[in-house]
C-alpha cells in the first residue's frame, strides 16, 4: 500500500522531532495577544509522509487537515488529504489515487511531492558553503543560490564577509528544465545574475503573485554566447494556487507567495546576486577560504599592475580571446586603454565592494568579478563600477571580458 511506498521514499530522513522536520501542527490559541503563526507547509507535509510511512494514519490525517486549513490553495496538500480519506475505505498504492483525476495534473503533483521529499533527504549541511560563491561585496546583504536539479533556492546572508545559511525554498523552473539558450525555449538560464528591479504585486497580473524580482538575463556572458530572450524573473504564484509543479514556467524561477515576499523584503536592486546552477556543489569553510583568497589575490595583482602603469604587465592579464561589450578584439580594445594608461600615471588604484563568483555551467573554470575601481591621478579622483570575466588558460587566469557594471 501507500505506506510501504513512502517507507522507501523516506528512507534516510531525520527522525521525527528533529530540527530538519519537527512536528508542525498549528499552535492552539494566541501568545500574548499575537496571532498564531502559520505552520511551515513543507515541514508539515514531510511529517504527513513520515506518519504514512509508519502507518500512523490518524496522526497523518490530523496534520493533513491542519495543512489544508492553513493553506487552502495548496493542491498537493489536498491530494495527500484525499489519499488519506480514501485509505479509510480501501488500500491506496500511489500518490493521487482518485480514479477520475486528470492524469497530467496528478503527475505534476506527484513530481512536486517527490522533489520536496528528495530535498530533505539531500539537504546540505548548513556549515558548508556553495562552491560558486567565492566572495560577496561589503555592500551585499545576501546571495541567493538556485539548484535546478533539486528545485531549491538557498538563502545565504553576508555577515562581515562570512556566509551564513539562513533558509531554503522549493521553486519551480522552466517547463523544459535549465540551460536557456534562446527566446521562447521555456528553459531557465544558468549563470550569475543580479536583481535589476523590484515590482510589487499590485502592479502585476495575478499570475505573478505578490511580487517579482526581474534578473539581469541576458548578462554579458550570455550575450557573448548568442543567448537570447528576456523577462527572467523570480516571482510568486497566482492567488488560487499555493505552488506550481517543478517544471512549469516559461523560464522564470517561481516561489510560493510567502517565500517570494521574504526574498522581496531584503532584495536590493543592482546588489542582490542570484546564482543559478544545475547542481550546486558545497565545500567546507577551509576550502572556501582557500579558493576565495586565491581569487582575491588574482584580482589584486591585476589592480597593482594597473597602478604601476606597466602596459606590458597589464596586457599579460588578458586572454587572446578577449572581447569587449562592443565586440572589439583585444588589440583594438587595449589600444584605446593603453593611451589612457600611458597618460594617467595613477598615484593609486583601489578596488572596493568586490564580489567574486565561480560561474556555473561552463566547461572551463570561469570567475566573474564585480567591483568599484577607485583611481587617483594626482589630486584628481575617479570611481567606476566594473565587471570582469576570468577564465583559466593552462595554469594562468586571464580576463576574457571587461566592461562597466
Amino acid at each position: 500500500m501507500l505506506g510501504r511506498l513512502l517507507m522507501l521514499c523516506l528512507a534516510g530522513l531525520p527522525a521525527m522531532g528533529s530540527e530538519a522536520s519537527s512536528s508542525s501542527i498549528p499552535p492552539q490559541g494566541n501568545t500574548a495577544g499575537a496571532p498564531a503563526a502559520k505552520p511551515d507547509p513543507e515541514a508539515l507535509l514531510i511529517d504527513i509522509y513520515k506518519d504514512l510511512g509508519a502507518n500512523r494514519l490518524r496522526e497523518a490525517q490530523a496534520k493533513a487537515d491542519a495543512l489544508v486549513a492553513a493553506y487552502p490553495t495548496f493542491r498537493l496538500g489536498h491530494l495527500v488529504r484525499g489519499d488519506l480519506l480514501l485509505m479509510h475505505a480501501r488500500p491506496v498504492r500511489n500518490f493521487g489515487a482518485m480514479a477520475d483525476g486528470p492524469g497530467d495534473k496528478l503527475k505534476e503533483l506527484r513530481d512536486e511531492a517527490m522533489v520536496r521529499i528528495r530535498s530533505l533527504q539531500e539537504k546540505p549541511d548548513p556549515k558548508l558553503i556553495p562552491k560558486a560563491v567565492l566572495q560577496v561585496g561589503e555592500d551585499q546583504k545576501n546571495v541567493l543560490v538556485v539548484d535546478t536539479t533539486r528545485s531549491r533556492l538557498y538563502v545565504y546572508e553576508n555577515q562581515g564577509g562570512e556566509l551564513k545559511y539562513m533558509t531554503d525554498y522549493y521553486v519551480s523552473q522552466g517547463r523544459f528544465g535549465a540551460n536557456k539558450t534562446k527566446s521562447g525555449d521555456q528553459r531557465t538560464p544558468i549563470g550569475v545574475y543580479y536583481v535589476n528591479n523590484r515590482i510589487p504585486g499590485p502592479k502585476l497580473p495575478d499570475f505573478y503573485g505578490t511580487g517579482a524580482l526581474p534578473l539581469s538575463y541576458p548578462n554579458e556572458w550570455d550575450k557573448r554566447n548568442g543567448r537570447s530572450g528576456y523577462g527572467i524573473w523570480l516571482h510568486g504564484t497566482p492567488s488560487d494556487n499555493f505552488s506550481r509543479p517543478p517544471l512549469s514556467s516559461d523560464g522564470c524561477v517561481v516561489l510560493a507567495n510567502p517565500d517570494l515576499q521574504s526574498l522581496y523584503s531584503t532584495a536590493e536592486v543592482g546588489k542582490t546576486v542570484v546564482v543559478i546552477s544545475q547542481h550546486v556543489q558545497f565545500v567546507d569553510k577551509s576550502e572556501w577560504a582557500k579558493q576565495r583568497d586565491a581569487a582575491s589575490a588574482m584580482l589584486e595583482q591585476w589592480g597593482q599592475s594597473l597602478e604601476n602603469a606597466d602596459a606590458d604587465k597589464v596586457l599579460a592579464y588578458y586572454s587572446p580571446e578577449f572581447r569587449s561589450a562592443q565586440g572589439e578584439n583585444l588589440a583594438t580594445w587595449f589600444g584605446r586603454q593603453q593611451k589612457s594608461l600611458n597618460g594617467a600615471r595613477y598615484t593609486s588604484v583601489k578596488l572596493r565592494d568586490v564580489s567574486l563568483f565561480r560561474y556555473p555551467g561552463t566547461p572551463e573554470d570561469m570567475i566573474v568579478s564585480t567591483f568599484t575601481q577607485e583611481s587617483a591621478v594626482g589630486k584628481s579622483k575617479n570611481a567606476i563600477r566594473k565587471r570582469q570575466y576570468w577564465v583559466r588558460e593552462g595554469s594562468q587566469w586571464k580576463i576574457i571580458y571587461e566592461g562597466n557594471a
